[in-house]
């Protein structure tokens, strides 16, 4: 007897953003370092970004969009089988950030983790739901992207201090109409590049001492040229690689939701694949670089706007430290399958 196909298709069912409310313009950065508000326009495009207070923790960023996502997806959280945090701030080592998300979702029946893939990790993130969804071991997974990237970012050095941002976006991952969903996936990674951009000290290399705080070794490091290359090219092999495997064209692209690192990056993929101002999500003049968070936080913000009508071919592209990159090609829908509850 012929066995029937079992694959699943399997979407963002609704999503949520949440940024904090202190704004730090690049005039505030003037007083600051170096530095002018024509510098940062002209060579990333970033005009503003958002820092969390000193009480806020990347968990409490990503409950309030986790919160929201949840009520948009009218399921409450204990109908979650699992939560994925991606984040390079959590609040600590261990316990995770998903863990301590978790409880305070109260979303006690959901397994839950974190997962570290810098700025692509978000990707990462949808793409191990999918395959948890996929396979009929769970039917509802939260992701989450979040980051306090000001708590570990040097105030005093010109050359980082301009580009990054806090905030948190989520999706609630699920089976969605058939035919519908995420289309094709693509993750690459090239460890010997890990040193381009990383947080030298914390961990168990080079633990915390007095020593690695004075040499200022805790604040994240980025060699700025060697990224910008990296990433230019692999935000195009990537987005080629996905509309490739979905057997979509360039010109079928109603969307493209890049990861919101530099303006001229984002410049180069839309040149290549001849795409007008309408079909690209950018707020990184606002937000500046919020690492994991800001692919799911352009996506929900042009989710509200009503950018995004159901049957739109959307790709969602990054990289990030680790090096690491990734891209999917969402058929956009939000409607349960029947019989997914």
């Amino acid at each position: 007897m012929k066995q029937m196909s079992t694959k699943r298709s399997v979407g963002i069912l609704s999503t949520g953003s949440y940024t904090p409310e202190r704004v730090l313009t690049n005039f505030d950065l003037e007083k600051m370092v170096e530095t002018s508000d024509e510098w940062i326009v002209s060579r990333t495009g970033i005009r503003e970004r958002r820092i969390s207070s000193p009480e806020q923790a990347s968990s409490d960023l990503a409950y309030e969009a986790a919160k929201e996502a949840l009520e948009k997806a009218n399921i409450s959280a204990e109908e979650l089988d699992m939560i994925i945090v991606a984040t390079v701030t959590p609040d600590m080592s261990f316990p995770s950030t998903a863990c301590l998300l978790q409880e305070k979702l109260g979303a006690t029946r959901a397994a839950a983790m974190d997962l570290s893939a810098a700025c692509t990790g978000f990707l990462y993130g949808i793409t191990t739901a999918t395959q948890f969804i996929q396979n009929g071991l769970y039917k509802k997974v939260l992701v989450v992207g979040v980051e306090t990237l000001s708590k570990i970012t040097n105030y005093k050095d010109r050359n980082t201090c301009v580009l990054f941002g806090d905030g948190a976006g989520a999706a609630v991952i699920g089976e969605v109409t058939e035919g519908y969903g995420f289309q094709s996936f693509e993750l690459g990674a090239d460890g010997s590049g890990g040193s381009l951009l990383c947080l030298p000290a914390g961990g168990s290399r080079t633990p915390a001492s007095a020593e690695s705080v004075e040499q200022g070794l805790h604040y994240l490091y980025m060699a700025g040229g060697e990224v910008f290359k990296f990433a230019v090219r692999v935000m195009n092999s990537a987005t080629e690689a996905v509309l490739s495997k979905a057997g979509v064209s360039k010109e079928e692209i109603d969307l493209l939701v890049p990861h919101q690192a530099n303006k001229r990056i984002i410049d180069s993929a839309v040149q290549r694949f001849g795409l007008s101002e309408d079909k690209v999500a950018i707020n990184l003049d606002r937000y500046g670089n919020m690492s994991s968070a800001s692919i799911p936080v352009a996506l929900d913000e042009a989710v509200k706007a009503g950018r995004v009508k159901e049957g739109d071919n959307l790709i969602l592209v990054g990289f990030g430290g680790g090096l690491t990159w990734g891209a999917t090609l969402l058929k956009w829908c939000t409607t349960p399958a029947e019989g997914s509850k």
